[in-house]
């Protein structure tokens, strides 16, 4: 695909402010008056702007859209493995996760403790997702992002390993090690699974260590993007 959508107007601000290059936005008359002034902005000069009242929206669209704004931009070239292993120092690796919330969440809260990029496997979700990017708040098109093919996965891993990194995997199983008591290295990739089938045991296999999060007994394990802000936090300390 070449081009991505984008809706409500916090990800319409990150989304001028990421570079993405625009292709249009469609309105519902209701927000005219507060998209005039983004106009005045270089980044949307000549990007064509439609308006249309809400149930002719809803039927381009294809579903109901409360927020009433919703802009096209260009997609940019995703980063090769070994662009993002040599430049980084943090990253996260996520592995088959296909909940959009759920990736959206992660990108937001990498963004917010200086993840340098996000390493996706082959059957992972669409980066550029309008759910993704919605639900990121438009952090996920400031992340530089890689994805692995089915040739290269999972030895993506040896790449970062290659490169000096440590990879950790999380788990909630309790033989793993405790994320709090772990030294963090200087570099190091966290490795997330999607909730349910958690990481396959190749990729498991592969990682530097297994860490897992110490939690009460009585909660079997956590959101999946609630895990990763978790272990974003520890690790930039």
């Amino acid at each position: 695909d070449e081009f991505f959508m984008s809706e409500g107007w916090m990800s319409i601000e990150r989304l001028i402010d990421s570079g993405h290059h625009f292709r249009s936005a469609l309105l519902s008359p209701s927000r005219v008056s507060r998209f005039l002034p983004y106009l005045e902005r270089p980044e949307l000069a000549g990007v064509p702007v439609y308006v249309a009242d809400s149930d002719v929206m809803d039927r381009i669209v294809g579903f109901h859209l409360p927020r009433g704004v919703l802009v096209c931009a260009e997609r940019r070239p995703l980063a090769t493995v070994e662009d993002l292993a040599r430049t980084s120092r943090r990253l996260v690796v996520l592995e088959a996760l296909n909940d959009d919330e759920n990736v959206g969440a992660i990108a937001r809260a990498a963004r917010a403790f200086d993840v340098d990029g996000m390493l996706l496997s082959p059957t992972c979700t669409d980066p550029y997702h309008r759910r993704t990017v919605r639900v990121s708040m438009g952090e996920i098109l400031h992340m530089r992002v890689a994805r692995a093919t089915a040739a290269t996965w999972p030895a993506a891993l040896d790449t970062l390993h290659a490169a000096g990194f440590e990879t950790w995997a999380l788990t909630p199983d309790a033989a793993a090690d405790d994320l709090w008591s772990t030294p963090v290295p200087d570099r190091v990739a966290l490795v997330v699974g999607a909730e349910g089938p958690g990481l396959d045991p190749a990729t498991m296999s592969l990682a530097t260590r297994r860490i897992r999060i110490p939690i009460s007994t009585a909660v079997d394990s956590l959101n999946v993007g609630h895990a990763a802000a978790i272990a974003f936090a520890a690790t930039s300390r």
